[in-house]
């Protein structure tokens, strides 16, 4: 309900909202009147969440408000085949040492995490324009990236890594005042 309403406070007309944080992702379905309609998360382990990146973004040495921009710089993609964040940093350790091109490794991290958030997505809310909010959502490859894959319009708040907390706070100021 956070999420929701903080993004509506933006994006009035937003029906779908993709929200990639540190811990989890999810992505929700609101009606017309801005309730959650559906709703799915991934939680149960750091893949496709910022922490990931994070972390990919460390294994490759680049500065994590930089990876995406190296991303978009690869010419090819080197698909990365595991989405488990130990099993892919020692794939993306392995694929460095072979003396692979570390913008190319990066592009296929951020490819494989798209296939995850756009799954989700399609599940909850298959068509119209996607609000992308949570920290992952300053990294220009995935709002690229998740526009090739989806074929929809992305919308990002000019925080978004903040518009959980605004939610929060108009839902507790609603709750206060009625």
């Amino acid at each position: 309900m956070a999420h929701a309403l903080g993004v509506l406070a933006s994006f009035p007309m937003a029906r779908t909202v993709l929200d990639i944080g540190g811990q989890d992702s999810k992505a929700i379905c609101l009606s017309a009147e801005g309730r959650v309609v559906k709703f799915e998360m991934n939680d149960r382990c750091a893949a496709g969440t910022g922490k990931f990146m994070e972390i990919m973004a460390k294994t490759l040495g680049y500065p994590t408000e930089e990876f995406g921009r190296e991303a978009l710089q690869a010419e090819n993609e080197i698909p990365i085949s595991s989405m488990c964040t130990v099993f892919a940093e020692s794939e993306v350790t392995s694929l460095i040492a072979k003396g692979q091109d570390r913008r190319e490794i990066a592009l296929g991290l951020h490819n494989s995490v798209i296939r995850r958030v756009s799954g989700m997505l399609s599940r909850v809310s298959p068509e119209g324009d996607i609000v992308f909010t949570g920290g992952v959502a300053n990294n220009p490859c995935m709002i690229s990236l998740l526009v090739k894959r989806t074929g929809r319009k992305v919308h990002t708040p000019e925080e978004p890594q903040r518009t959980g907390a605004l939610g929060a706070a108009l839902l507790t100021y609603k709750r206060h005042h009625k």
